[in-house]
């Protein structure tokens, strides 16, 4: 017997949020796991984007109450190199929940731009634990591995690390759209 296929609560998130502020874009569900979630199409159904959803709880940072009050949303994911490289998928959507702020952040990113940054940050190891913090200075980073100073210099607004700033795929939903307009 097959097993009944859901959609978990971040797929259903992303699917929600692109039907309620793109009205131009369709949404599409595939009926077997194959490593895409979804099939995002321009209404003709002449162009398509393909996502790999990945959701977080909101994840408590810190028992430090000055990071707490900095920081928006952390997530944690354990990642496999392979998939992330073998992926079909055109983007990577991460889903962070604020249960704190009411609030949900969405990290786009292009699937060979997730690759080469985790190798960059983390090397080639086969699996990546990642940590993403979105800040209540609208950025989004890459935390795991670093130190506390760093951390708290992030807080802040003040890190400098390329590799690690996230932040121009941070709700960046035009990434999707202008693929297809192409």
């Amino acid at each position: 017997m097959k097993t009944l296929f859901t959609v978990h609560a971040g797929e259903y998130l992303v699917g929600s949020y692109i039907e309620a502020h793109f009205r131009e874009l369709s949404v599409w569900i595939p009926s077997k796991d194959t490593g895409i979630d979804f099939l995002v199409t321009n209404k003709r159904q002449t162009r398509a984007v393909s996502l790999q959803v990945k959701y977080s709880k909101d994840f408590n940072i810190s028992h430090d109450p000055m990071l707490i009050s900095k920081i928006l949303a952390a997530g944690w994911w354990n990642l496999d190199r392979k998939k992330i490289q073998s992926s079909t998928a055109d983007f990577w959507v991460f889903v962070l929940p604020s249960f704190l702020e009411h609030q949900t952040s969405y990290v786009i990113v292009p699937q060979r731009e997730l690759f080469k940054r985790h190798t960059s940050i983390f090397g080639r190891k086969q699996r990546v634990d990642s940590y993403l913090w979105v800040t209540k200075c609208n950025e989004c980073w890459e935390t795991r591995g670093l130190r506390k100073d760093d951390k708290e210099i992030l807080a802040f607004g003040r890190y400098k690390n390329a590799d690690r700033n996230f932040t121009q795929y941070l709700n960046n939903w035009d990434l999707i759209r202008k693929r297809l307009k192409r």
